[in-house]
C-alpha cells in the first residue's frame, strides 16, 4: 500500500499505449460500494474472493496494464492467474516512505486504528518475500519521480 501502482500503472498504460486497470476500483464498479464497506460488511475473506473473481476477469484481457491491491499476492490462485497472464512488476517502498504516503489516508481498512507504522511493517515483512519471488522485475519506488520509475519499468519491458 502507498508504493505507487495505479499512478505508475497509468502512467505505464499510457506509455505503452494500453488500457489501465485497477482490480480495486473494478471491484468498487461492480458492487457499487467502495472497499471499506465490503471489509466491513464482509471481512477481509469476503473481500479477497472478489478480489480473486475480478483479477481472474481481468487478466483474460489483452494488453493491458493491471494495477491490483497489495494483499493480492496473498492468495496461491492469484499469483498463479498474474503469472499466467502477464509480467509482474513489484515496486519496492521502503516502511518509512509508504507511511509518508499513506498516513492521512483513511480508506485503507487494513492500516486503520493502532500504530500505523507497526502495521505497515508486518505487511511488509510479510508480503516482500512473496513478491519477491513472483516477480519478473523489482522495481524500487524510493526518491525516483512517477515518472523515472514508468521509464525503467518501460526499458525493462523492452529488453
Amino acid at each position: 500500500m502507498g508504493a505507487g501502482k495505479t499512478t505508475i500503472g497509468r502512467l505505464l498504460a499510457k506509455q505503452l499505449g494500453r488500457v489501465f486497470y485497477d482490480s480495486d476500483v473494478e471491484i468498487e464498479r461492480k458492487t457499487g460500494v467502495k472497499i471499506p464497506l465490503i471489509f466491513e460488511l464482509e471481512g477481509e475473506d469476503g473481500f479477497r474472493k472478489r478480489e480473486t473473481a475480478a483479477i481472474e476477469e481481468l487478466t483474460q484481457l489483452n494488453n493491458i496494464v493491471l494495477a491490483t491491491g497489495g494483499g493480492a499476492i496473498l492468495l496461491p490462485e492469484n499469483r498463479a492467474l498474474l503469472k499466467q497472464n502477464g509480467k509482474i512488476i513489484y515496486l519496492r517502498g521502503k516502511v518509512n516512505d509508504l507511511y509518508q504516503r499513506t498516513r492521512h489516508d483513511k480508506t485503507r481498512p487494513l492500516l486503520q486504528g493502532g500504530n500505523l507504522r507497526q502495521k505497515l511493517e508486518r505487511l511488509y515483512i510479510q508480503r516482500d518475500p512473496i513478491y519477491t519471488s513472483l516477480a519478473d522485475y523489482i522495481v524500487d519506488t524510493g526518491a525516483q519521480s512517477a515518472t523515472e520509475i514508468t521509464h525503467t519499468i518501460e526499458q525493462l519491458l523492452t529488453k
